[in-house]
């Protein structure tokens, strides 16, 4: 059996630091996705894949290599689905888990969302980043971390 490992969705993830801080205890390696080069901590357990800027590169490479030893953070609804879909335990930047059970909501609310805005609707986005999604970030991403195996 493969050892856990987690995989960002990088290019707009805000909570980057929090993972490397869990991953670190944990001696758990992450994979650091993005179409750009980002800054990333030279250490052992972090490596860096830098992905085309094709449509969709970064979330194929992570739907990709997904599966039931891996925790994915993103806050992508359609990635979550396929990383749900290759056994993935799948985390949003806020904390909040996408699981099985939940993705179906999510994906209708976003379809609504993408129509409303299609039609010239003014829509609200997500609420504002804050401490209390980090911390709850933080506890799923080691809640995951201890369910796959770590």
């Amino acid at each position: 059996m493969s050892a856990p490992r987690i995989l960002v969705d990088a290019d707009a993830c805000p909570v980057k630091d929090e993972v490397y801080r869990v991953a670190f205890r944990r001696e758990v390696p992450v994979v650091v996705v993005s179409n750009m080069r980002l800054r990333v901590p030279e250490h052992p357990l972090v490596e860096r894949v830098v992905v085309s800027d094709a449509f969709d590169a970064a979330d194929d490479w992570i739907a990709g290599e997904a599966d039931a030893r891996t925790v994915v953070i993103t806050g992508d609804i359609l990635l979550a689905d396929r990383c749900l879909k290759a056994g993935a335990t799948v985390i949003g930047h806020n904390g909040k888990p996408f699981t099985a059970a939940s993705i179906g909501g999510a994906l209708a609310t976003r379809a609504i969302m993408a129509d409303l805005r299609a039609g010239g609707d003014v829509v609200g986005g997500p609420a504002p980043f804050g401490k209390a999604d980090r911390s709850r970030f933080l506890q799923a991403l080691d809640e995951a971390l201890v369910r796959v195996g770590n």
